[in-house]
Order: C-alpha cells, then structure tokens, then sequence
C-alpha cells in the first residue's frame, strides 16, 4: 500500500454493530444493568475487606485489588460504548481512543498478571501455611501489586503509541471501542513490528502467567491430596475454586480473542467477545467470590446485622 496516502486523523468513528440497531437497544439495557452490578458488587467487596479486620490478608489485599482494578477497567469503556448505542454520531476524538486504549490494555494486561500473583498467593498459603505470614507479609504483598500495574501498563504504552504513531488510510473502525486489534486494520504502512509486538505481549501476559497458574495449582492439588482430613479438602478446595473460576473465564475469551492469528480483520463475534471478557467477568468476579466463600459472607452478614441493630437503638 503506498505509504503517502493516508489520512490526517483527529477523530474516529466506532461502527461496530451500527448494522444491527435492535441489537444495540438489546445490548444497551444489558451493559447499562451488569455496568451497575459490576460498580455495586465490587465496591461491597472493597468496603467489606477494608472494614472487616479479619479480611486483612493477603488473599483479600489482592481481591480488593482485583475488584478495584474490574472498577477501573470496565468505566473506561462502557459509558463510551452506552453513549454510542443512543447516539447517531458515534465519534470519539484522537486523544479520546488513544487514552481509552491504553487504559483499558493497561488494566486488562495489569489483571493477567494479577491473577497469577494471586494463584501464588493461595499456593504459599495451602503448600507453606506455616510460612505463609512470613513469606506474604504487607511489604511483598505491597510490591507484587505495585508491579503488577507497572508492568501492566508498560506494556500497554508501548503497544499504543506503536499503534498510534502511524499513519491511517481511514479513521472508521469497525468495532464498540477502540480496540488494537479493529485500530491495526487503518494503519497504511507494514505492521510486522505491532504484530510481533503484540504476540511477545501475548507470552508475556497470556501465556506465561497461564503457565504459572497452572504449574501452582498442580502443586496446590498435590498438597489437598495429602491432607488426611475430609473437612481440610474441602476447605483447602474451597479456597481456590473461586479464583480457579474467575482464571477460566477472563482467560479463556482473552486467549480466544488475542492469540488467534488475525490482525486485519475483526468480526461481530470478537465484540461479544470483548463484552464477555471486558463486562461479563468482572461482574462475575464478585458474586463469584461472594458465594463460595464463606469469610465474604459471614463479613456481609455482620455488616448488615450490625447496621439494623445500630438503626434500632437510634
């Protein structure tokens, strides 16, 4: 493609699903309700393991992170995409995708290595409890979450302004939001460099996480098998089926939407699939979390006996 036609963009056009307006309206009340549980769920889910002393460990410091970062993730697209669905003209400034973009890959990618952390965090905790207090004190607790979110973002800011600093043939994407994956497809000159930019990314956020998930909980089940104790299993189960669960899906469509080979073309199917990984997982990450997991519970219940009974002495 010759270099020097290109097109001089200030804005963009997100196109995606404009062919299908009753799906829109459909799409629009569902993001607008799971928008609102994911704020409602994961802020309960913050507020409980701050105010509950008990809830101050690792595995919660790292769970408030996660809804915190679900917070964070999910409002730096949906009301964008909510305002699109109602609106004829569905632009969004230079600037705006650039930020959107970054933002968004940032957390995403910041949210992969977190959820390793916090494997790492259950195995110490299951294959080293006599250590664990030790080995995850608030100082490396601290720094692993620090890290994670410098990493997370780091890469992300590489692979933005790879994208953004060449030149557009157009500036319509045909997609909800402004998604590399769709962006790749305007760029007029050769995209090898993003390509394999992307695909170290992929390892290194997709994979090599995977892998240590996977390699902790191999060691995590070796260790509950050899507990003697029926009541151990199943407690020691307990502890990690919620954050199994919440592995399966968030990487499960990621690594469905990032490491299949596409980057020119983007089908109505990979926005479903942004919206399950992007909207449907963090909404599911703290009922999740809530329901199998009887410390979140009995931290709810405390709360809200505590408020009753406080509002009948006033």
């Amino acid at each position: 493609m010759d270099k020097g036609n290109y097109t001089a963009v200030t804005e963009f056009f997100l196109v995606g699903l404009s062919h299908y307006p009753g799906l829109q309206i459909s799409l629009y009340v569902l993001c607008l309700l799971m928008y609102l549980v994911i704020l409602l769920g994961n802020s309960i889910l913050i507020i409980i393991s701050i105010l509950d002393s008990h809830l101050h460990t690792p595995m919660y410091f790292f769970l408030g992170n996660l809804s915190f970062l679900d917070i964070c993730y999910t409002s730096s697209f949906i009301p964008k995409i909510l305002i699109n669905f109602t609106s004829e003209r569905k632009s969004i400034s230079f600037l705006g995708c650039t930020l959107q973009m970054v933002i968004s890959l940032g957390l995403g990618s910041t949210e992969c290595i977190l959820l390793a952390v916090m494997a790492y965090d259950r195995y110490v905790a299951i294959c080293n409890p006599l250590r664990y207090t030790i080995i995850m004190n608030k100082r490396l607790c601290a720094q692993m979450a620090a890290w994670t979110w410098v990493a997370g973002f780091l890469i992300a800011l590489i692979q933005t302004v790879l994208a953004m600093i060449k030149p557009f043939c157009g500036n319509i994407i045909d997609h909800i939001t402004c998604e590399i994956l769709a962006l790749l497809k305007l760029i007029c000159v050769d995209i090898s460099l993003n390509v394999f930019i992307m695909t170290v990314g992929s390892i290194v956020l997709l994979i090599t996480p995977l892998m240590l998930i996977f390699f902790s909980y191999i060691f995590i089940l070796a260790t509950i098998l050899r507990i003697n104790s029926s009541e151990g299993r199943k407690k020691a189960f307990s502890t990690c089926s919620a954050h199994l669960t919440v592995v399966i899906l968030f990487y499960g469509s990621a690594l469905f939407m990032y490491m299949k080979p596409k980057s020119k073309d983007t089908k109505t199917s990979d926005e479903i699939i942004v919206l399950s990984y992007g909207v449907v997982t963090p909404m599911l990450n703290p009922i999740i979390y809530s329901l199998r997991n009887k410390e979140v519970k009995g931290a709810v219940k405390k709360k809200v006996l505590f408020r009753n009974l406080f509002s009948r002495k006033i």
